[in-house]
C-alpha cells in the first residue's frame, strides 16, 4: 500500500512509494509497486532502499527552488527576467510577502524530515531480522539520517526562525498532532548535538572507493563537519559568541586538513606544488569544472541529477529555460552588480562585485560580461556546460538539452569552508591591531581569490587594503558573492552580516513573543537594494526595517489547520501584506 498522511500541522505529509529507489543508484526509481508497511524493514536492502529514498526526497524540485528563493533572490545577486510577468516575484522585491504564497511552504522540508524520522525508528528492528545489518550498519544509516535531518531544520530556521522540531516518525493520520514552534536556540543545539551524535559513524571523504557518487551525494564526515561550521557561523552571529566562532575555526580547519591529506594520499609527491599547498584548488577556468562536471576534489556535497530519471529542472528553469519553445525564457538573471569590473581602490564599497576583469568568474558566471550599463544578465554558472578561457564577453546559448538537464546543485565545496573559517577569524580578532588573525583570515580570502585570477596577473589582492577589522569583513563578504554567487548562499550571508552589527532579538524566545526587535543594518540594506538600481528601492527599505521582515510568514494554510503555530509578527494576511 502507499502510506498517506494529510496536510496537517507542521506540514508531515505523504511518504510515497514512488520516492523509494535503488540501493545501486539513487536515480533510478525504485519500483511502485513495492509494498512498505509490516512486509518491509526485514532486510539490511529494504533500509538501504529508504536511505537512498530520503535522499531521493532532498533533490525534489521545491527543495532547490526553495535554497535558491530563499538562499539567493531576496539578496542582491539575482532578478526577475525584465520582460517576465510573474507577480509573485514582484511581491517578494516589494516585501509584500503573503503567507498565501508557494514560497512560504516548508512542507517539503518537513517531507524530508519525516523520512528520516521514519527511518530512524524502523532501522534498528531490522538487526533482528538480518545478520547482514549489523550493529556498524545501522550506526552509519542512523548518522546519515541525523545529518539530513539537521541540514533541512537549519534551512527552515534561517527561512523562518521559529519552527516546529519533530524527531518522532508519523506514519498515519492517527498519529498527526499539532506541534507549536521552538526557538532557534533549541532548534539550532538539536541540530549540533545530532551532528555530534553521528559523526564518529560517518564515512569519510573518499571512502566510497575513488569516483564513487556517493562520496559526494551522501553525507560524509567533512559534510557533516562543515554543516556543523554552518550552523555555529549563524548562531555565532545571533549571539556575538566567540566560543561558537572559534567552533567555527575548529570544525573548518578539519576539514581543510581532511581534503588535503586524502588530496595527498591520492596523489604523487611529483604534482606541482603539492608541498606547499593545503587546498589544492583547481585553477584559473578549470574551476568551472564544479559546475560543468560536478563532483570534482573541491567539492564536499553535492545532490545527484543524472538527466534521466532525474533532471535538475529547477536549475534549468530558474537560470537557463523554462520552455523549450519560446528560448530565452529563463525565470532570472544575475543582477546589474555582475556586469563589470569595479575599479575602485578599495573595491569592496562599489557598486560591482569584481575587481578585476582578469578574474576568471567574471566570464565564467554570467553572460555577456563586460557591458557596464547593463541592468541583467544572463547566468552563465550552472548553465553552459563549457568554459570560457579567454576572459572575453560571451552571448548565451541554447545548445544544451532541455529535457536532460544533468547537473549537480552544489551544496558545500572547499572554499566555501574556507570563507567560513576566514569570516569566524575576523569576528575573533581583537581589534584592528590583532595584525596576526586578521592575516589569517586575510591569507585565506586570497588563496581563494588568487585561483580564479589571470596566470601572472598584477591583480592581486594587497593586504594594506584592508587593515581594519571592518574592511576585512566586507572583503570576506564579498569575496563569497564573487565565488558563490547563485549558489544559494548570499541572503544567508547577509542576514549574518547584519546580526553582526545588531543585537539579535532573543533567540531563546519566540518572534511573535517578544515585543521589539533590532533595527535592520543600514549596511545590509544598502546591499540589498543595490539591484534596484542607482535609487534603489524606498518601499523595500522601509519594509525591511526590522529582523522580522527578515524571515518569511508562515504560510497561511499552516497557520489555519495547527493553532498553536504563531504568525512572523509584522504580516497579516490582506490583498497585500502590511505592517501589523
Amino acid at each position: 500500500m502507499k502510506m498517506m498522511m494529510k496536510l496537517l500541522g507542521a506540514a508531515f505529509f505523504i511518504l510515497h512509494s514512488s520516492f523509494f529507489i535503488s540501493c545501486n543508484d539513487f536515480l533510478t526509481i525504485y519500483p511502485t509497486d513495492k509494498i512498505v508497511g509490516e512486509d518491509f524493514w526485514k532486510t539490511k536492502a529494504d533500509v538501504d532502499q529508504m536511505v537512498d529514498g530520503v535522499y531521493k526526497s532532498m533533490i525534489d524540485y521545491s527543495i532547490e527552488e526553495r535554497a535558491i528563493m530563499w538562499g539567493a533572490y531576496r539578496s542582491d545577486e539575482l532578478v526577475k527576467r525584465s520582460d517576465l510577468s510573474y507577480q509573485t516575484l514582484d511581491n517578494i522585491d516589494a516585501v509584500n510577502l503573503q503567507p498565501t504564497m508557494s514560497f512560504c511552504s516548508w512542507s517539503a522540508f518537513y517531507h524530508v524530515i519525516n523520512n528520516c524520522n521514519i527511518v530512524l525508528h524502523h532501522a534498528p528492528d531490522v538487526m533482528a531480522e538480518d545478520p547482514e545489518f549489523t550493529e556498524g550498519d545501522y550506526q552509519t544509516v542512523r548518522a546519515q539520517m541525523l545529518s539530513l535531518r539537521a541540514l533541512c531544520y537549519f534551512y527552515l530556521v534561517r527561512a523562518f526562525r521559529d519552527v516546529p522540531y519533530m524527531s518522532e516518525a508519523i506514519e498515519d493520520d492517527s498519529q498527526i498532532e499539532a506541534v507549536a514552534q521552538s526557538a532557534p536556540a533549541v532548534v539550532l543545539q538539536h541540530c549540533l548535538d545530532d551532528l555530534t551524535e553521528a559523526l564518529p559513524y560517518l564515512m569519510k571523504s573518499g571512502a566510497y572507493g575513488y569516483g564513487d557518487w556517493r562520496n559526494w551525494g551522501y553525507i560524509t564526515r567533512d559534510a557533516a563537519n562543515t554543516l556543523m561550521a554552518d550552523i555555529y557561523l549563524w548562531r555565532a552571529a545571533m549571539t556575538h559568541s566567540q566560543s561558537d566562532y572559534q567552533q567555527v575555526i575548529d570544525l573548518t580547519e578539519r576539514v581543510i586538513t581532511a581534503k588535503d591529506e586524502y588530496y595527498r594520499s591520492n596523489n604523487s609527491a611529483s604534482v606541482t606544488g603539492l608541498a606547499n599547498d593545503r587546498y589544492h584548488l583547481l585553477k584559473q577556468y578549470m574551476y568551472f569544472y564544479v559546475f560543468t562536471q560536478g563532483n570534482t576534489s573541491e567539492s564536499i556535497l553535492e545532490w545527484q541529477y543524472n538527466g534521466r530519471n532525474n533532471s535538475n529542472t529547477c536549475v534549468r528553469n530558474y537560470y537557463y529555460n523554462n520552455d523549450d519553445k519560446e528560448r530565452k525564457d529563463n525565470i532570472l538573471n544575475a543582477s546589474s552588480i555582475f556586469s563589470s569590473a569595479d575599479v575602485n581602490a578599495d573595491g569592496e564599497q562599489g557598486q560591482k562585485v569584481y575587481l578585476s576583469t582578469n578574474d576568471y568568474r567574471l566570464w565564467n558566471n554570467v553572460y555577456e560580461a563586460g557591458e557596464a550599463e547593463a541592468e541583467e544578465l544572463y547566468i552563465r554558472k550552472m548553465v553552459s556546460t563549457g568554459i570560457n578561457p579567454t576572459l572575453e564577453k560571451t552571448s548565451k546559448t541554447y545548445t544544451r538539452s532541455f529535457t536532460e538537464f544533468q547537473q549537480n546543485w552544489v551544496v558545500y565545496r572547499l572554499t566555501d569552508v574556507m570563507l567560513m573559517q576566514a569570516e569566524a577569524l575576523v569576528e575573533m580578532a581583537a581589534d584592528d591591531n590583532d595584525v596576526t588573525t586578521l592575516q589569517r583570515a586575510f591569507d585565506l580570502v586570497k588563496a581563494v581569490n588568487d585561483r580564479s585570477m589571470k596566470e601572472n596577473s598584477a591583480d592581486v589582492l594587497n593586504i594594506t587594503n584592508y587593515n581594519t577589522k571592518e574592511k576585512m569583513e566586507l572583503l570576506v563578504l564579498n569575496e563569497r558573492e564573487r565565488e558563490l554567487c547563485f549558489e544559494g548562499k548570499r541572503w544567508f550571508d547577509l542576514m549574518r552580516y547584519n546580526y553582526r552589527h545588531t543585537t539579535a532579538s532573543d533567540i531563546n524566545a519566540l518572534m511573535a513573543d517578544q515585543t521589539t526587535w533590532p533595527e535592520t543594518y543600514a549596511g545590509m540594506m544598502k546591499l540589498v537594494i543595490r539591484k534596484y538600481g542607482t535609487g534603489g528601492l524606498g518601499a523595500a527599505v522601509y519594509k525591511m526595517k526590522s529582523e522580522p521582515y527578515l524571515y518569511w510568514p508562515l504560510q497561511e494554510s499552516e497557520t489555519k489547520v495547527n493553532g498553536l503555530l504563531k504568525q512572523n509578527p509584522v504580516w497579516v494576511q490582506e490583498k497585500s501584506t502590511s505592517k501589523n
